[in-house]
């Protein structure tokens, strides 16, 4: 079935004691106080063992908010990029080894599989470079994973962490920030299945910054290029005071202005967009004329896109393989 036919519907050595402690009384007091407070941890432990239900503490630990968020890492990380393997290209495994000096949720934008998505190319061709990072992963389909029947493989390779399966669309809180995964390959005109859900979740989930990612570019000057049918989905975002939207498709780094749905740009109502097809497949030309609001484009190496989530606001910069210096970076506050 088509992308088009589909979006319309048809679908984480003891330290020395002070040489008074040597004594003998002060050596007897301490080794009843270890002793005491040893039997202490050991029960405590047992009974959190004996307590623990079906979802444990430490298997909620895998949940992107809680493995890679404590409150003493600071604020919470985002690491996106789409478009990422191909077997018998090498470029994943560059980005994966990035990734691997880098703590935060993964978001994965779609494409993470060529080329139709199928079970064997996620084992043998994703799954051995990011694959190393599916417990942190929260992704989104692309057009390919549509290449196998319904993105099956895709759903049952990421499981629960793809949202309900067969749909592609779900949501989470990531920090003080509430996170939207949406599937730019069904419908997502006016009174969608997947519009009126998004805009029962933000009602629901209210929060002054919010980021929504999928897969095909409201705005692009890759080869691809600006996909209009997203522009009803964005309209929604807009409406809520969404800050942030993240795609691939294209295989590239574009950053734009704070825009809105019909392409004007909008400093004050506007969502910013990024661009981040550097996954590792191959990387894509630019157009000659750049789309309006485009601000920064790049083009000559793989990435991921890192986001600092604060409570309001956040930071980005555009981590290039191969060492150096960002390639772009920036910060910006959420709506008011």
């Amino acid at each position: 079935m088509s992308r088009e036919a589909r979006r319309a519907g048809a679908v984480p050595p003891r330290p020395p004691h002070d040489a008074a402690v040597a004594r003998a009384g002060r050596g007897r007091s301490w080794r009843w106080a270890a002793a005491f407070l040893g039997a202490l941890v050991l029960a405590a432990s047992s009974t959190a063992c004996r307590d623990l239900g079906p979802k444990s503490e430490l298997q909620a630990l895998a949940d992107s908010a809680a493995w890679v968020n404590p409150v003493s890492l600071g604020p919470p990380v985002l690491l996106a990029a789409g478009d990422v393997a191909r077997c018998g290209q090498a470029g994943d495994d560059t980005t994966a080894a990035l990734l691997d000096t880098l703590a935060g949720t993964v978001l994965a934008l779609g494409d993470q599989a060529y080329g139709r998505g199928s079970a064997a190319e996620y084992r043998d061709c994703y799954d051995p470079s990011w694959g190393r990072h599916r417990a942190r992963t929260r992704p989104a389909p692309g057009n390919h994973e549509y290449g196998s029947g319904g993105a099956a493989p895709y759903f049952a390779y990421f499981g629960d962490a793809a949202g309900p399966a067969g749909r592609g669309y779900y949501s989470m809180d990531i920090g003080a920030w509430h996170v939207v995964s949406l599937n730019s390959n069904v419908a997502m005109h006016p009174g969608s299945a997947q519009a009126q859900w998004l805009q029962a979740d933000l009602a629901a989930h209210p929060s002054r910054c919010t980021l929504a990612f999928w897969h095909h570019p409201r705005f692009s000057s890759g080869k691809h290029g600006s996909d209009p049918d997203v522009a009803p989905i964005w309209d929604v975002l807009a409406d809520a005071g969404a800050d942030v939207v993240l795609a691939g498709h294209d295989h590239v780094y574009e950053r734009f202005a704070r825009m809105s749905a019909d392409g004007a740009v909008d400093d004050v109502n506007g969502i910013r967009s990024f661009v981040v097809g550097t996954g590792g497949a191959d990387l894509y030309p630019f157009r000659d004329v750049p789309v309006a609001g485009s601000e920064v484009r790049y083009n000559e190496r793989f990435g991921v896109l890192r986001l600092t989530l604060r409570d309001d606001g956040y930071a980005w910069a555009f981590i290039p393989v191969g060492g150096g210096a960002p390639i772009d970076a920036g910060e910006e506050q959420c709506h008011d």
